[in-house]
């Protein structure tokens, strides 16, 4: 009786407990720009997620994707980040640039905001302006 009386408890407390939030989670798009010039084989592609919160502060990245850039626009991108990072109230966007040797060739010129609640549309699409 003692058993069953601890397998019940046991099994309410199990019920009742909080969801533990998965320990990671994703944003998922591509990267365009309009130019219909091709992109140099050694171009970068770096993707980033930042929480945007304080002004006087620079961006806290949260996750980060860089490499070759690995064919014509659209280029995708996928970002795993750790939603326990995720603070209620702050801002967070994203950010992306092609750069050839050090030297940025496009850039996104308006912030892309993302509320990362589960509900922002994916894929996302960030249109990137020439640097010059």
């Amino acid at each position: 009786m003692k058993k069953l009386l601890m397998l019940c408890c046991a099994s309410l407390l199990a019920a009742c407990s909080t969801p533990t939030p998965p320990v990671q989670a994703s944003l998922a798009g591509e990267v365009f720009y309009l130019q219909r010039i091709p992109l140099p084989p050694a171009a970068t592609l770096s993707v980033e997620l930042q929480d945007v919160s304080l002004m006087d502060a620079p961006a806290v990245t949260l996750a980060r994707q860089a490499g070759p850039v690995n064919g014509n626009v659209p280029l995708p991108f996928q970002l795993s980040y750790d939603p326990r990072q995720i603070k209620p109230g702050h801002r967070y966007a994203v950010s992306a640039r092609i750069e050839l040797d050090g030297q940025l060739l496009f850039i996104n010129t308006t912030q892309q905001a993302v509320n990362l609640d589960g509900h922002d549309a994916q894929p996302l699409r960030i249109k990137l302006d020439p640097a010059r």
